[in-house]
């Protein structure tokens, strides 16, 4: 197959559109083409996006994979899916509708296909995509002046700096919000997508690094409750400074982080997004 128009595409918007075509095919190289344009932020090969899709394995012409079915968009950074979902979407934009095709080895070979997904080692991929939102890269939204007293927080090309100065270390939960987002307010059941940077207060030392991740996605609930507690009624975009003791952090320590038992966390958090989980 060369060329995407030996595609037939009844393309629905909301709705899970069909793909017809002569089965079983294959492709050689991934393409893509619009088939409803939008007029939003350019995808990057970065990017974290949201969107929903339908995929049809090429070989029998069935779908694999649906979000229309589950009836919930979906959001993942395109560094962390094959290399043809983000080859097929870069350079698109938000809004767009996308056709999509690749070869096996752009889809499922590495892994030697995908069993649950009926996808066998070799079989070309299909996705009909409507790019709905791209995920913020950091904190967005008006700048909040924190009170003396604290640590202070500086902002540097790869990312938050923290220093301790004669800040007294707290004994209680600290939240101290950076920038005031103005997303949507963070509830307890969410699922957040952040970015952040910890320290250990007896040392001032980096702990943890995820703020050159593209965006970490988890369910609120099973962070610690420092972040429980911390983001819950904040709002989405928001850069937060919390201060955890250790009973809201790591109350007997942790030996793979290398933090002592006993220890006062600082965490910088860019809250990228917040949706019901």
């Amino acid at each position: 197959m060369k060329s995407l128009d030996e595609l037939k595409v009844d393309a629905k918007q909301g709705k899970e559109s069909t793909v017809t075509g002569a089965w079983p095919l294959k492709i050689d190289k991934t393409q893509s083409t619009v088939l409803k344009k939008g007029s939003g932020a350019e995808v990057k090969a970065d990017s974290t996006v949201t969107l929903d899709y339908v995929g049809v394995d090429a070989r029998d012409g069935k779908v694999f994979d649906s979000s229309y079915k589950r009836g919930q968009a979906v959001t993942f950074p395109l560094q962390q899916v094959v290399p043809g979902f983000r080859k097929g979407l870069a350079g698109h934009r938000v809004g767009d509708q996308v056709l999509v095709m690749m070869p096996g080895s752009d889809g499922y070979d590495a892994s030697g296909g995908n069993p649950e997904a009926g996808i066998q080692k070799g079989d070309s991929l299909i996705f009909v995509v409507e790019i709905k939102e791209l995920t913020p890269t950091e904190a967005t939204g008006e700048k909040v002046d924190p009170p003396a007293g604290l640590p202070t927080v500086s902002m540097a090309k790869d990312g938050p700096k923290v220093n301790i100065g004669k800040a007294s270390k707290p004994s209680k939960l600290v939240t101290q919000p950076l920038i005031k987002g103005k997303g949507n307010k963070i509830t307890a059941n969410d699922v957040v997508t952040v970015k952040y940077r910890s320290w250990a207060w007896s040392t001032g030392k980096v702990v943890d690094d995820g703020y050159d991740d593209p965006g970490i996605q988890g369910m609120l609930q099973q962070t610690i409750p420092a972040w429980q507690e911390g983001l819950a009624g904040q709002t989405a975009g928001s850069r937060l400074l919390i201060i955890a003791p250790p009973n809201k952090a790591y109350p007997e320590g942790s030996p793979d982080k290398k933090v002592k038992k006993g220890e006062t966390m600082i965490y910088v958090i860019d809250v990228l997004r917040a949706e019901k989980g």
